[in-house]
């Protein structure tokens, strides 16, 4: 089993990981995440994802290095952490009755070969129309200011929503376990035989 890093210190992207059973390190990624000028949030998460797994290259030169990164995107404007809760209850208000995409990108790096293999995964989830003492009483029993899109789809979040859309429930989460799976085969590298 080749050595496993998950480019990420995010406490979710690591539950989601440990699912499979494989062992793994985790370590943070020097990366700017600004956007470029124009670039699409599909290009951006790849773009992110790719160079955060590279940027640890040089410190694990003989691993698989996991990158990945996340953006909701609402009425064509990518929308992040609300980090506040007024800016929580803000963005369920824009949410409500609406359709937002998470584009999470994936890239999966062999530090030894040089192979890069990427991906972006995306996932709609259809929002009720929420009155605004629900999306108070969400906001205020779950906290979700570290979320983007300010909810938690693996907690009380799922409460919100009308339907979810795509291929793997992990994306949502912050890391599409089912591509990654693909990939880390690809790397001759099966979770179900390690």
């Amino acid at each position: 089993m080749p050595n496993l890093i998950l480019a990420s210190t995010s406490p979710y992207r690591r539950m989601l990981l440990e699912k499979l059973g494989v062992p793994f390190e985790c370590a943070a990624p020097d990366v700017d995440e600004s956007p470029q000028p124009g670039e699409s949030p599909r290009h951006l998460v790849v773009r992110l994802a790719q160079e955060k797994a590279k940027s640890l290259a040089a410190r694990f030169p003989d691993h698989l290095i996991i990158g990945s990164d996340q953006v909701c995107v609402l009425d064509g404007i990518i929308t992040g952490k609300p980090h506040t809760e007024e800016n929580a209850r803000q963005q369920l208000l824009k949410a409500r009755g609406s359709i937002v995409t998470f584009y999470t990108g994936l890239a999966l790096y062999n530090s030894a070969t040089g192979h890069l293999q990427t991906e972006c995964e995306p996932f709609d989830v259809h929002f009720r129309h929420l009155s605004e003492q629900e999306i108070e009483d969400y906001v205020r029993k779950e906290r979700p200011l570290n979320c983007a899109g300010s909810f938690k789809s693996e907690g009380l979040g799922i409460a919100l929503f009308d339907r979810l859309d795509g291929r793997d429930p992990n994306t949502l989460v912050g890391l599409p376990l089912i591509a990654l799976c693909q990939m880390l085969r690809r790397e001759h590298c099966n979770p179900l035989m390690a």
